[in-house]
């Protein structure tokens, strides 16, 4: 069991502002635009929200990545990466009138659990992420609508979104608090 003492020291990259991830010029969130409209504006939180995750784990090998947090958790960065694969399907799975697509890693809480330290499971669950993130855009892009109602249950394309901005900016928490733990790295 590791010591409060045995934590690593925080630091951070950023040098203009020490609170920050990284300086603002080297900020892929940072553009000098803001978007026009209720969509476009609900894109960019999503795709920034993306990066986030994406940075929280950069820079790590598989065994930092998939690193758990406190027993009994099964959450580690590379399971948080896997989970959101499983959620982007599955969010497809709420926008169609067909069968839904089967899980990608199995049985309930396989997104965690199978997050293990190996570098083939690693380059999978980046793969999966990118491409359920692409195959749930895609279905999407024709329903520009904000208030369309679209699948078995009637899901409007507002609430499918705003899910799915609440999904990425929930786990981006936990992944702050994940890299802190595996490296000591910190920021917003």
């Amino acid at each position: 069991m590791r010591r409060m003492s045995d934590q690593p020291a925080r630091w951070t990259q950023a040098t203009v502002y020490p609170d920050m991830w990284a300086d603002p010029a080297d900020d892929p969130r940072n553009n000098d635009s803001s978007p026009d409209g209720e969509l476009a504006t609900l894109l960019d939180f999503l795709t920034n929200y993306r990066i986030t995750l994406r940075m929280k784990c950069d820079g790590l090998d598989p065994r930092q990545l998939a690193r758990r947090s406190v027993p009994p958790s099964t959450m580690s960065l590379l399971g948080l990466v896997r989970h959101l694969a499983e959620v982007e399907r599955d969010w497809r799975n709420w926008i169609t009138d067909g069968d839904p697509l089967p899980k990608l890693y199995g049985e309930k809480d396989g997104d965690f659990d199978g997050a293990v330290a190996e570098q083939a499971v690693v380059d999978a669950a980046y793969a999966d992420l990118e491409r359920e993130q692409a195959a749930t855009d895609a279905a999407l892009a024709g329903h520009r609508y904000l208030g369309e109602r679209i699948g078995k249950d009637r899901i409007s394309v507002r609430e499918l979104m705003v899910h799915r901005i609440e999904e990425y900016a929930r786990h981006c928490g936990h992944a702050d608090l994940l890299r802190e733990c595996v490296d000591g790295r910190v920021g917003q």
